[in-house]
Protein backbone atom coordinates (compact mmCIF):
# COMPACT_ATOMS: atom_id res chain seq x y z
CA UNK A 1 0.00 0.00 0.00
CA UNK A 2 1.55 3.26 -1.01
CA UNK A 3 1.79 6.61 0.82
CA UNK A 4 -1.43 7.95 -0.23
CA UNK A 5 -3.43 4.70 0.58
CA UNK A 6 -2.16 4.39 3.72
CA UNK A 7 -4.47 4.21 7.08
CA UNK A 8 -4.59 7.46 9.59
CA UNK A 9 -3.94 6.74 12.60
CA UNK A 10 -6.93 8.22 15.51
CA UNK A 11 -4.65 9.82 18.53
CA UNK A 12 -6.49 11.47 21.35
CA UNK A 13 -4.81 12.36 24.72
CA UNK A 14 -4.14 12.59 27.11
CA UNK A 15 -6.79 10.47 28.79
CA UNK A 16 -6.76 7.70 25.92
CA UNK A 17 -4.59 6.14 23.60
CA UNK A 18 -6.55 5.44 20.32
CA UNK A 19 -4.20 4.97 17.88
CA UNK A 20 -6.66 2.30 16.07
CA UNK A 21 -5.71 2.75 12.75
CA UNK A 22 -9.46 3.40 12.53
CA UNK A 23 -9.29 2.83 8.47
CA UNK A 24 -7.80 -0.43 8.22
CA UNK A 25 -6.37 -1.47 5.06
CA UNK A 26 -9.65 0.82 3.43
CA UNK A 27 -7.71 4.07 0.92
CA UNK A 28 -8.45 7.15 1.92
CA UNK A 29 -7.96 9.05 -1.03
CA UNK A 30 -8.85 12.16 -2.61
CA UNK A 31 -12.79 11.10 -2.92
CA UNK A 32 -15.15 13.70 -2.88
CA UNK A 33 -18.63 12.70 -0.89
CA UNK A 34 -21.90 13.85 -1.45
CA UNK A 35 -21.97 16.10 1.73
CA UNK A 36 -18.74 17.82 0.02
CA UNK A 37 -16.38 16.67 2.31
CA UNK A 38 -12.81 15.03 0.58
CA UNK A 39 -11.89 11.87 2.25
CA UNK A 40 -8.68 12.46 2.48
CA UNK A 41 -9.11 14.93 5.00
CA UNK A 42 -11.39 13.18 7.52
CA UNK A 43 -8.54 13.25 10.01
CA UNK A 44 -7.93 16.55 9.48
CA UNK A 45 -11.65 17.66 10.12
CA UNK A 46 -11.67 15.52 12.97
CA UNK A 47 -14.82 13.41 11.31
CA UNK A 48 -14.53 10.89 14.23
CA UNK A 49 -15.40 13.04 17.23
CA UNK A 50 -18.63 15.08 15.36
CA UNK A 51 -21.77 13.63 16.57
CA UNK A 52 -23.76 14.93 13.27
CA UNK A 53 -25.53 13.10 10.52
CA UNK A 54 -23.33 15.03 7.62
CA UNK A 55 -20.19 13.12 9.42
CA UNK A 56 -21.83 10.50 9.48
CA UNK A 57 -22.86 9.95 6.30
CA UNK A 58 -19.17 11.57 5.02
CA UNK A 59 -17.20 8.33 7.17
CA UNK A 60 -19.73 5.80 5.30
CA UNK A 61 -19.19 6.93 1.54
CA UNK A 62 -15.55 7.14 2.24
CA UNK A 63 -16.05 3.05 3.97
CA UNK A 64 -14.24 4.14 7.18
CA UNK A 65 -17.87 2.71 8.46
CA UNK A 66 -19.70 0.26 7.05
CA UNK A 67 -23.27 1.76 6.42
CA UNK A 68 -26.19 -0.39 8.07
CA UNK A 69 -27.85 -3.13 6.53
CA UNK A 70 -31.80 -2.25 4.96
CA UNK A 71 -33.86 -5.41 6.14
CA UNK A 72 -36.92 -5.06 4.52
CA UNK A 73 -39.28 -2.32 2.54
CA UNK A 74 -42.90 -2.27 2.18
CA UNK A 75 -46.26 -0.17 4.31
CA UNK A 76 -45.89 -0.51 8.30
CA UNK A 77 -46.53 -3.61 9.08
CA UNK A 78 -47.86 -2.29 12.70
CA UNK A 79 -48.12 0.96 14.57
CA UNK A 80 -49.23 0.22 18.12
CA UNK A 81 -50.53 4.25 18.38
CA UNK A 82 -49.51 5.16 22.43
CA UNK A 83 -52.22 6.19 24.60
CA UNK A 84 -52.23 8.77 26.65
CA UNK A 85 -50.02 10.12 28.31
CA UNK A 86 -47.80 8.34 25.25
CA UNK A 87 -48.50 10.23 22.35
CA UNK A 88 -46.53 9.68 18.89
CA UNK A 89 -45.14 13.29 17.71
CA UNK A 90 -43.16 12.02 14.55
CA UNK A 91 -46.64 10.37 12.52
CA UNK A 92 -45.24 10.29 9.18
CA UNK A 93 -45.46 6.76 7.63
CA UNK A 94 -42.41 5.35 6.46
CA UNK A 95 -42.58 2.56 3.70
CA UNK A 96 -38.73 1.40 3.95
CA UNK A 97 -36.92 0.67 7.24
CA UNK A 98 -33.83 1.89 5.35
CA UNK A 99 -34.65 5.59 5.44
CA UNK A 100 -36.94 6.06 8.92
CA UNK A 101 -34.70 7.33 11.73
CA UNK A 102 -36.74 9.93 13.54
CA UNK A 103 -35.15 10.77 16.79
CA UNK A 104 -32.75 13.38 18.69
CA UNK A 105 -35.52 15.93 19.82
CA UNK A 106 -36.11 18.98 21.38
CA UNK A 107 -39.82 20.49 22.49
CA UNK A 108 -40.34 23.70 23.33
CA UNK A 109 -43.83 25.02 24.31
CA UNK A 110 -45.41 28.54 23.78
CA UNK A 111 -44.72 31.59 26.69
CA UNK A 112 -47.79 33.47 24.73
CA UNK A 113 -50.51 33.52 27.31
CA UNK A 114 -53.96 31.49 26.39
CA UNK A 115 -51.48 29.72 23.69
CA UNK A 116 -51.52 25.89 23.85
CA UNK A 117 -48.85 25.32 20.91
CA UNK A 118 -45.85 22.76 21.27
CA UNK A 119 -43.36 22.39 18.88
CA UNK A 120 -40.90 19.48 18.14
CA UNK A 121 -37.98 19.58 16.43
CA UNK A 122 -36.12 16.14 15.47
CA UNK A 123 -34.03 14.26 13.62
CA UNK A 124 -35.70 12.76 10.10
CA UNK A 125 -34.24 11.12 7.52
CA UNK A 126 -36.54 11.69 4.49
CA UNK A 127 -36.07 13.33 1.10
CA UNK A 128 -32.32 13.38 1.21
CA UNK A 129 -32.36 15.56 4.51
CA UNK A 130 -32.92 14.90 7.87
CA UNK A 131 -35.41 17.13 9.50
CA UNK A 132 -38.53 16.90 11.08
CA UNK A 133 -41.26 19.04 12.98
CA UNK A 134 -44.50 18.40 14.45
CA UNK A 135 -46.63 20.92 16.92
CA UNK A 136 -49.76 20.50 18.87
CA UNK A 137 -51.74 22.98 19.12
CA UNK A 138 -53.55 21.60 22.69
CA UNK A 139 -50.25 21.69 24.97
CA UNK A 140 -49.36 18.25 23.74
CA UNK A 141 -52.69 16.21 23.47
CA UNK A 142 -52.22 15.51 19.77
CA UNK A 143 -49.18 16.12 16.86
CA UNK A 144 -49.40 17.00 14.01
CA UNK A 145 -45.95 16.20 11.50
CA UNK A 146 -45.50 19.18 8.89
CA UNK A 147 -44.88 17.76 5.42
CA UNK A 148 -43.17 18.89 3.69
CA UNK A 149 -40.55 19.46 6.15
CA UNK A 150 -40.45 23.28 7.05
CA UNK A 151 -36.82 22.85 7.51
CA UNK A 152 -35.91 21.02 3.89
CA UNK A 153 -35.80 24.22 2.04
CA UNK A 154 -34.12 27.40 2.07
CA UNK A 155 -31.31 26.88 3.52
CA UNK A 156 -29.58 23.94 1.26
CA UNK A 157 -29.70 20.02 2.83
CA UNK A 158 -30.69 19.71 6.22
CA UNK A 159 -28.37 17.41 8.63
CA UNK A 160 -30.16 17.66 11.69
CA UNK A 161 -29.13 18.29 15.36
CA UNK A 162 -32.24 20.23 15.88
CA UNK A 163 -32.60 23.48 18.72
CA UNK A 164 -36.37 25.28 18.89
CA UNK A 165 -36.96 28.27 20.98
CA UNK A 166 -40.09 30.85 21.73
CA UNK A 167 -39.14 34.57 22.23
CA UNK A 168 -41.41 35.69 24.66
CA UNK A 169 -40.54 39.68 23.48
CA UNK A 170 -40.40 39.14 19.70
CA UNK A 171 -43.49 36.61 19.85
CA UNK A 172 -41.85 34.69 17.50
CA UNK A 173 -40.47 30.93 17.30
CA UNK A 174 -37.04 30.00 16.19
CA UNK A 175 -35.98 26.58 15.38
CA UNK A 176 -32.45 25.81 13.56
CA UNK A 177 -30.44 22.80 12.36
CA UNK A 178 -27.11 22.17 11.27
CA UNK A 179 -27.19 22.97 7.46
CA UNK A 180 -25.43 23.04 3.58
CA UNK A 181 -26.63 26.45 3.14
CA UNK A 182 -24.48 28.02 6.02
CA UNK A 183 -20.68 27.75 4.50
CA UNK A 184 -21.34 23.76 4.28
CA UNK A 185 -21.86 22.80 7.73
CA UNK A 186 -23.49 25.97 9.77
CA UNK A 187 -26.43 26.67 11.83
CA UNK A 188 -29.32 27.84 9.95
CA UNK A 189 -32.51 29.19 11.57
CA UNK A 190 -36.10 29.29 10.42
CA UNK A 191 -38.95 31.57 12.37
CA UNK A 192 -42.44 31.49 13.02
CA UNK A 193 -45.35 33.11 14.52
CA UNK A 194 -47.76 30.41 15.30
CA UNK A 195 -45.21 27.46 15.53
CA UNK A 196 -46.65 26.01 12.20
CA UNK A 197 -45.96 27.99 9.13
CA UNK A 198 -41.98 28.54 9.17
CA UNK A 199 -39.54 31.08 7.10
CA UNK A 200 -36.43 30.73 6.69
CA UNK A 201 -34.02 33.25 8.64
CA UNK A 202 -30.51 34.28 9.00
CA UNK A 203 -27.48 31.88 9.42
CA UNK A 204 -26.81 32.12 12.70
CA UNK A 205 -23.14 31.02 12.02
CA UNK A 206 -21.28 30.34 8.60
CA UNK A 207 -19.11 27.21 8.37
CA UNK A 208 -17.65 24.18 7.26
CA UNK A 209 -17.61 22.26 10.57
CA UNK A 210 -20.26 23.27 12.97
CA UNK A 211 -21.49 20.03 15.48
CA UNK A 212 -23.95 19.67 18.11
CA UNK A 213 -25.44 23.38 18.46
CA UNK A 214 -28.24 23.77 21.45
CA UNK A 215 -30.13 27.37 21.79
CA UNK A 216 -31.81 29.27 24.89
CA UNK A 217 -33.60 32.19 24.81
CA UNK A 218 -34.09 34.74 28.38
CA UNK A 219 -37.57 35.45 28.89
CA UNK A 220 -37.60 36.59 32.05
CA UNK A 221 -39.06 40.11 31.10
CA UNK A 222 -36.99 41.49 34.69
CA UNK A 223 -33.21 40.70 32.96
CA UNK A 224 -31.43 43.34 31.04
CA UNK A 225 -31.15 41.29 28.10
CA UNK A 226 -34.96 39.99 27.71
CA UNK A 227 -35.01 38.21 24.43
CA UNK A 228 -31.45 37.24 24.08
CA UNK A 229 -31.31 34.28 22.34
CA UNK A 230 -28.06 32.16 22.60
CA UNK A 231 -26.79 28.86 20.90
CA UNK A 232 -23.58 27.19 21.39
CA UNK A 233 -21.59 24.79 19.10
CA UNK A 234 -18.37 23.11 18.72
CA UNK A 235 -16.06 24.01 15.66
CA UNK A 236 -14.26 21.59 14.81
CA UNK A 237 -12.27 23.71 12.24
CA UNK A 238 -10.64 25.67 15.76
CA UNK A 239 -8.62 23.57 17.47
CA UNK A 240 -10.48 19.92 17.22
CA UNK A 241 -13.58 21.05 18.46
CA UNK A 242 -13.24 24.66 19.98
CA UNK A 243 -16.36 25.73 22.01
CA UNK A 244 -18.38 28.89 20.77
CA UNK A 245 -21.51 30.85 21.60
CA UNK A 246 -23.32 33.00 19.27
CA UNK A 247 -26.02 35.59 20.75
CA UNK A 248 -28.58 37.72 19.50
CA UNK A 249 -31.70 40.39 19.68
CA UNK A 250 -32.92 39.75 17.39
CA UNK A 251 -32.92 36.71 15.41
CA UNK A 252 -30.93 38.31 12.14
CA UNK A 253 -27.60 39.81 13.63
CA UNK A 254 -25.55 37.94 15.93
CA UNK A 255 -22.19 38.17 17.59
CA UNK A 256 -19.94 35.26 18.50
CA UNK A 257 -17.74 34.40 21.65
CA UNK A 258 -15.48 31.96 22.10
CA UNK A 259 -15.75 29.77 25.12
CA UNK A 260 -12.84 27.49 25.17
CA UNK A 261 -9.89 27.04 22.87
CA UNK A 262 -9.66 22.99 23.01
CA UNK A 263 -12.56 20.63 22.71
CA UNK A 264 -15.06 20.75 25.33
CA UNK A 265 -18.09 19.05 23.68
CA UNK A 266 -21.40 21.10 23.80
CA UNK A 267 -23.68 19.79 25.79
CA UNK A 268 -26.27 22.20 26.63
CA UNK A 269 -27.63 25.93 27.45
CA UNK A 270 -29.60 27.12 29.85
CA UNK A 271 -30.02 30.14 31.90
CA UNK A 272 -32.09 32.54 34.52
CA UNK A 273 -36.12 31.60 34.45
CA UNK A 274 -38.37 34.28 34.48
CA UNK A 275 -39.88 36.55 37.11
CA UNK A 276 -38.10 39.23 39.76
CA UNK A 277 -34.51 38.41 39.40
CA UNK A 278 -34.66 39.01 43.87
CA UNK A 279 -36.17 35.47 43.55
CA UNK A 280 -35.01 33.47 40.04
CA UNK A 281 -30.71 34.08 40.26
CA UNK A 282 -29.91 35.93 43.43
CA UNK A 283 -30.15 39.19 41.82
CA UNK A 284 -27.86 38.58 38.68
CA UNK A 285 -29.20 37.14 35.81
CA UNK A 286 -26.87 34.36 34.29
CA UNK A 287 -27.10 31.59 31.12
CA UNK A 288 -25.28 28.19 31.89
CA UNK A 289 -23.58 26.39 29.58
CA UNK A 290 -22.88 22.98 29.87
CA UNK A 291 -19.75 20.83 28.75
CA UNK A 292 -18.22 17.28 29.11
CA UNK A 293 -13.93 16.46 28.68
CA UNK A 294 -14.81 13.22 27.29
CA UNK A 295 -10.82 12.60 28.18
CA UNK A 296 -10.08 11.79 24.35
CA UNK A 297 -13.20 9.08 24.26
CA UNK A 298 -13.57 6.09 24.30
CA UNK A 299 -14.73 4.28 27.94
CA UNK A 300 -12.16 6.82 29.12
CA UNK A 301 -13.34 8.80 32.45
CA UNK A 302 -15.19 11.93 32.02
CA UNK A 303 -15.57 15.25 33.79
CA UNK A 304 -18.38 17.81 33.38
CA UNK A 305 -17.65 21.46 33.13
CA UNK A 306 -19.94 24.44 32.97
CA UNK A 307 -19.71 27.87 31.68
CA UNK A 308 -21.20 30.87 33.31
CA UNK A 309 -22.11 34.27 31.95
CA UNK A 310 -23.17 36.96 33.86
CA UNK A 311 -23.34 40.15 31.52
CA UNK A 312 -25.02 38.51 28.34
CA UNK A 313 -23.12 36.34 26.77
CA UNK A 314 -20.21 38.37 26.41
CA UNK A 315 -17.64 36.78 28.71
CA UNK A 316 -17.79 33.31 30.67
CA UNK A 317 -15.97 31.28 33.00
CA UNK A 318 -15.82 27.92 34.14
CA UNK A 319 -16.17 25.91 37.02
CA UNK A 320 -15.78 21.77 37.06
CA UNK A 321 -19.22 19.55 38.25
CA UNK A 322 -18.07 17.11 40.67
CA UNK A 323 -15.74 14.55 40.21
CA UNK A 324 -13.96 12.65 36.99
CA UNK A 325 -16.48 9.80 36.73
CA UNK A 326 -16.38 6.56 34.34
CA UNK A 327 -17.71 6.06 31.30
CA UNK A 328 -21.53 4.97 30.78
CA UNK A 329 -21.99 2.21 28.14
CA UNK A 330 -21.31 -1.87 27.81
CA UNK A 331 -18.43 -1.20 25.06
CA UNK A 332 -17.58 1.44 22.01
CA UNK A 333 -19.32 1.71 18.61
CA UNK A 334 -17.82 -1.05 16.42
CA UNK A 335 -18.32 1.55 13.70
CA UNK A 336 -15.94 4.16 15.39
CA UNK A 337 -14.29 3.50 19.28
CA UNK A 338 -14.41 7.28 19.80
CA UNK A 339 -17.91 6.75 21.07
CA UNK A 340 -19.28 4.34 23.76
CA UNK A 341 -22.20 2.64 23.26
CA UNK A 342 -25.10 1.53 24.87
CA UNK A 343 -25.42 -1.89 23.37
CA UNK A 344 -26.31 -2.93 20.40
CA UNK A 345 -27.21 0.42 18.78
CA UNK A 346 -26.79 4.03 21.17
CA UNK A 347 -24.06 5.56 21.06
CA UNK A 348 -23.56 7.80 24.39
CA UNK A 349 -21.10 9.62 26.18
CA UNK A 350 -22.77 10.25 29.48
CA UNK A 351 -24.34 13.82 27.92
CA UNK A 352 -27.07 15.31 30.06
CA UNK A 353 -29.33 18.44 30.49
CA UNK A 354 -28.67 21.65 33.18
CA UNK A 355 -31.77 23.76 33.45
CA UNK A 356 -31.73 26.50 36.27
CA UNK A 357 -34.69 26.96 39.26
CA UNK A 358 -35.82 29.90 41.08
CA UNK A 359 -33.66 31.43 43.99
CA UNK A 360 -30.06 30.62 42.17
CA UNK A 361 -30.63 27.09 41.95
CA UNK A 362 -29.38 25.59 38.88
CA UNK A 363 -29.45 21.47 37.98
CA UNK A 364 -27.82 19.40 36.16
CA UNK A 365 -28.48 15.74 35.30
CA UNK A 366 -25.95 13.24 33.48
CA UNK A 367 -25.00 9.57 32.97
CA UNK A 368 -22.03 7.73 33.89
CA UNK A 369 -21.17 4.22 35.29
CA UNK A 370 -22.75 2.89 38.38
CA UNK A 371 -21.12 0.81 40.99
CA UNK A 372 -23.13 -2.56 40.02
CA UNK A 373 -24.59 -1.76 36.30
CA UNK A 374 -23.40 0.17 33.20
CA UNK A 375 -25.37 3.47 33.63
CA UNK A 376 -26.87 5.25 36.84
CA UNK A 377 -28.22 9.17 36.53
CA UNK A 378 -26.07 11.12 38.48
CA UNK A 379 -27.42 14.59 39.57
CA UNK A 380 -25.75 17.62 41.00
CA UNK A 381 -27.04 21.07 41.89
CA UNK A 382 -25.94 24.48 42.41
CA UNK A 383 -27.59 26.92 45.50
CA UNK A 384 -25.57 30.02 44.52
CA UNK A 385 -26.23 30.59 41.06
CA UNK A 386 -23.61 28.58 39.75
CA UNK A 387 -20.49 29.19 41.33
CA UNK A 388 -20.15 26.14 43.75
CA UNK A 389 -21.61 22.40 42.68
CA UNK A 390 -22.72 19.82 44.98
CA UNK A 391 -21.81 16.29 45.19
CA UNK A 392 -23.37 13.50 42.74
CA UNK A 393 -26.11 11.29 43.86
CA UNK A 394 -27.73 8.71 41.80
CA UNK A 395 -31.23 9.35 41.20
CA UNK A 396 -32.57 6.05 39.44
CA UNK A 397 -33.82 2.83 41.71
CA UNK A 398 -30.55 0.46 41.95
CA UNK A 399 -30.32 -2.36 39.34
CA UNK A 400 -27.52 -4.66 38.87
CA UNK A 401 -25.31 -5.50 35.67
CA UNK A 402 -27.21 -4.91 32.62
CA UNK A 403 -29.90 -2.73 33.98
CA UNK A 404 -28.76 0.39 32.36
CA UNK A 405 -29.84 4.09 32.73
CA UNK A 406 -28.75 6.76 30.05
CA UNK A 407 -29.26 9.89 28.23
CA UNK A 408 -31.25 12.12 31.10
CA UNK A 409 -33.46 15.49 29.90
CA UNK A 410 -34.01 18.22 32.91
CA UNK A 411 -36.52 20.71 33.19
CA UNK A 412 -37.98 22.97 36.12
CA UNK A 413 -41.26 24.27 36.01
CA UNK A 414 -42.45 27.80 35.45
CA UNK A 415 -45.83 29.37 36.06
CA UNK A 416 -46.79 32.24 33.23
CA UNK A 417 -49.96 32.53 35.36
CA UNK A 418 -48.66 34.03 38.45
CA UNK A 419 -47.85 33.34 42.00
CA UNK A 420 -44.59 31.81 43.83
CA UNK A 421 -42.53 29.72 42.09
CA UNK A 422 -41.78 26.28 43.56
CA UNK A 423 -39.22 25.16 41.38
CA UNK A 424 -40.68 21.59 40.64
CA UNK A 425 -38.28 19.47 38.73
CA UNK A 426 -38.54 16.89 36.26
CA UNK A 427 -36.00 14.40 35.33
CA UNK A 428 -36.50 11.78 32.72
CA UNK A 429 -33.99 8.80 31.39
CA UNK A 430 -33.93 5.68 28.72
CA UNK A 431 -33.97 2.88 31.53
CA UNK A 432 -33.68 -0.83 31.24
CA UNK A 433 -34.36 -2.24 34.83
CA UNK A 434 -36.92 -4.82 33.65
CA UNK A 435 -34.12 -6.58 31.78
CA UNK A 436 -33.46 -10.17 33.44
CA UNK A 437 -30.75 -10.81 30.48
CA UNK A 438 -27.99 -8.90 28.71
CA UNK A 439 -28.63 -6.97 25.82
CA UNK A 440 -25.78 -8.21 23.43
CA UNK A 441 -27.18 -7.69 19.40
CA UNK A 442 -30.91 -6.60 18.20
CA UNK A 443 -33.75 -8.34 19.30
CA UNK A 444 -32.31 -9.36 22.75
CA UNK A 445 -35.15 -8.97 25.53
CA UNK A 446 -32.56 -7.11 27.37
CA UNK A 447 -32.56 -4.74 24.75
CA UNK A 448 -36.26 -3.12 25.43
CA UNK A 449 -36.21 -0.27 27.91
CA UNK A 450 -39.04 2.01 29.27
CA UNK A 451 -38.76 6.09 29.70
CA UNK A 452 -38.40 6.57 33.18
CA UNK A 453 -38.17 9.58 35.61
CA UNK A 454 -37.91 11.09 39.40
CA UNK A 455 -39.19 14.75 40.64
CA UNK A 456 -38.24 17.14 43.13
CA UNK A 457 -41.24 19.49 44.41
CA UNK A 458 -38.47 21.70 46.32
CA UNK A 459 -36.03 22.68 43.83
CA UNK A 460 -33.72 19.59 43.91
CA UNK A 461 -33.98 19.55 47.79
CA UNK A 462 -35.73 16.16 47.94
CA UNK A 463 -36.45 13.91 45.45
CA UNK A 464 -39.89 11.26 45.19
CA UNK A 465 -39.61 8.01 43.62
CA UNK A 466 -38.62 6.87 40.36
CA UNK A 467 -42.29 6.25 38.07
CA UNK A 468 -42.47 4.95 34.65
CA UNK A 469 -42.88 8.00 31.64
CA UNK A 470 -43.85 5.64 28.91
CA UNK A 471 -46.85 3.21 29.57
CA UNK A 472 -45.36 0.37 27.83
CA UNK A 473 -41.95 -1.71 28.02
CA UNK A 474 -40.66 -0.36 24.78
CA UNK A 475 -38.94 -2.67 22.10
CA UNK A 476 -35.44 -1.35 21.27
CA UNK A 477 -35.71 0.27 17.46
CA UNK A 478 -32.95 -0.98 15.09
CA UNK A 479 -30.28 0.97 13.12
CA UNK A 480 -30.68 -0.23 9.84
CA UNK A 481 -31.36 3.20 7.56
CA UNK A 482 -28.63 3.36 5.04
CA UNK A 483 -28.38 7.28 4.95
CA UNK A 484 -27.43 7.10 9.40
CA UNK A 485 -24.67 5.89 10.76
CA UNK A 486 -24.95 2.49 12.55
CA UNK A 487 -23.88 3.40 15.90
CA UNK A 488 -27.15 5.43 16.74
CA UNK A 489 -30.77 6.01 18.38
CA UNK A 490 -30.39 10.09 19.10
CA UNK A 491 -27.73 12.10 21.07
CA UNK A 492 -30.18 13.68 23.29
CA UNK A 493 -33.32 14.78 24.04
CA UNK A 494 -34.03 18.46 25.77
CA UNK A 495 -37.58 18.95 27.82
CA UNK A 496 -39.06 21.92 28.82
CA UNK A 497 -41.93 22.57 31.62
CA UNK A 498 -44.47 25.07 31.95
CA UNK A 499 -47.57 25.84 34.21
CA UNK A 500 -47.32 22.63 35.96
CA UNK A 501 -46.26 20.49 32.97
CA UNK A 502 -43.37 18.49 32.19
CA UNK A 503 -43.02 17.81 28.37
CA UNK A 504 -40.66 15.07 27.64
CA UNK A 505 -39.83 13.74 24.18
CA UNK A 506 -37.95 10.34 23.81
CA UNK A 507 -36.96 7.96 20.67
CA UNK A 508 -39.37 5.02 20.66
CA UNK A 509 -39.61 1.65 18.64
CA UNK A 510 -43.35 0.47 18.21
CA UNK A 511 -44.13 1.53 14.86
CA UNK A 512 -42.28 -1.42 12.67
CA UNK A 513 -41.61 -1.48 8.89
CA UNK A 514 -41.92 -5.24 7.58
CA UNK A 515 -41.78 -6.12 11.03
CA UNK A 516 -38.54 -4.20 12.02
CA UNK A 517 -38.92 -1.98 15.55
CA UNK A 518 -37.85 1.37 13.74
CA UNK A 519 -37.08 4.84 15.67
CA UNK A 520 -39.72 7.56 16.38
CA UNK A 521 -40.25 10.07 18.46
CA UNK A 522 -42.93 10.14 21.43
CA UNK A 523 -44.27 12.80 23.86
CA UNK A 524 -45.51 12.53 26.86
CA UNK A 525 -46.77 15.57 29.70
CA UNK A 526 -45.69 14.39 33.05
CA UNK A 527 -47.78 16.50 35.63
CA UNK A 528 -45.29 18.10 38.21
CA UNK A 529 -45.71 17.61 41.72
Amino acid sequence: MNDRNKVFCYVALPVLIMAACVLGSMPVQAQMTSTGIDCSQIAALHLLQQDNMRAGLALMECGVIARPEATGSGDETSREEPAPPNILVSNRTCVSSSSCTKSESFVYHSMKADDHTVVVNYNDHNSNQYSGTSYSTDDGATFTQILPPPFGTSHGTNYGDPIVVYNQKLSKWFAGDLVSGCGGQGIGLWASTDGISWTSGACAHSNSGDDRESMWVDNNAFSAHYGRMYISWNDFNVNGGALFVTHSDDGTNWTKVQVASSFIRDVQLTGTPPGPLSTTSRGTPAVFLAGMDEGGGGLATRQNIVYRSLDGGATWTSVTLGPRFNAVGDSTCPSNSYFARINPIWRHMGWGQPAAGPRGVVHYAYAGKGASENGDIYYVRSTDNGKTWSSPIVLNDPGTGFQTHWMPSVSVNYSALGGAQRGQVTVSWYDRRQATSACNNPGDAGCNYQRYGIQSPDNGATWGPNFAISDVIIPEPTQNDTGVQPCYAGDYDYSTALNGNAFVTWTDGRVAVSGVPVQNVEFSSVPEP
